[in-house]
């Protein structure tokens, strides 16, 4: 499907919640057919099984770089397994074991050996699969963090899989990412735009992206825009700050 290219139109000036950047007063009042209408709130949280909370977007974009650092806020706190995709290999938990943010037996890696989308939305039997026998060789578990491989702007999960998803882009491919859209940059619970620290480098305007996926999200508090650094680990608290709010009760200790 054809994404506009260009949807930059005529903007004001509140705040994109976490970011403390300029956005647009409001947004247009009918969006493109992936966005979803406005005030559609995520279904609340399991109470008899981990939250499962997808982490999606692009190539490079930095979701492994997310996980980890949601491991080391989070992993002294939450009862926490990670699932990761790829398509050919098991680079991304080989990278978390090797980093050492959680316990090894609690990084379970699935290789799709197809497009990452196909795994997190079309066919998902894997993945649960996955996230099953995490389940059943851990015990009970709060939190399920599972990542797709890289993809671009049309990923999304299905919400048989998981039951929030943050997905992640960064400012290297420059600040016209948020208005090119897509049901990720659209509707996703929580959007992150990562490696702001590149900005200068590449000639990115923070000030833009932050106006242009507020406008792509419909302003909807519900569905905030975080920044972050993650080579620094700028931001992560604040992501893991999301996800905790998005647990049915408060968090236990592992």
């Amino acid at each position: 499907m054809h994404l506009d290219h260009d949807r930059r139109g005529a903007v004001g000036g509140s705040l994109v919640d976490g970011a403390g950047l300029p956005s647009p007063s409001s947004a247009a009042e009918s969006g493109p057919r992936w966005q979803s209408p406005p005030g559609t709130p995520a279904g609340p949280p399991p109470t008899d099984r981990a939250l499962r909370v997808g982490v999606g977007g692009p190539v490079g974009s930095g979701k492994t770089a997310l996980v980890a650092a949601l491991c080391r806020v989070l992993a002294g706190r939450v009862r926490l397994a990670v699932v990761t995709n790829d398509i050919y290999t098991t680079e991304d938990a080989d990278f978390l074991r090797a980093a050492g943010v959680l316990d090894p037996v609690r990084i379970r890696a699935v290789e799709t050996g197809c497009c990452p989308h196909t795994a997190i939305r079309d066919d998902i039997t894997a993945n649960l699969d996955a996230v099953e026998d995490l389940e059943a060789e851990l015990g009970r578990l709060d939190l399920i963090l599972v990542e797709s491989g890289g993809d671009n702007l049309t990923a999304t999960f299905s919400y048989g899989l998981i039951d929030r998803q943050i997905f992640v882009i960064d400012v290297a491919g420059g600040d016209k990412v948020p208005r090119k859209g897509g049901p990720g940059v659209a509707n996703s619970d929580l959007l992150v735009i990562n490696k702001t620290d590149l900005a200068p480098l590449v000639g990115a305007d923070l000030e833009v992206m932050a106006r242009d996926a507020a406008a792509m999200r419909g302003e909807r508090a519900d569905r905030p825009v975080l920044f972050t650094n993650l080579r620094s680990d700028t931001g992560a608290a604040d992501v893991a700050d999301w996800v905790l709010a998005q647990l049915p009760s408060p968090a236990h200790p592992r």
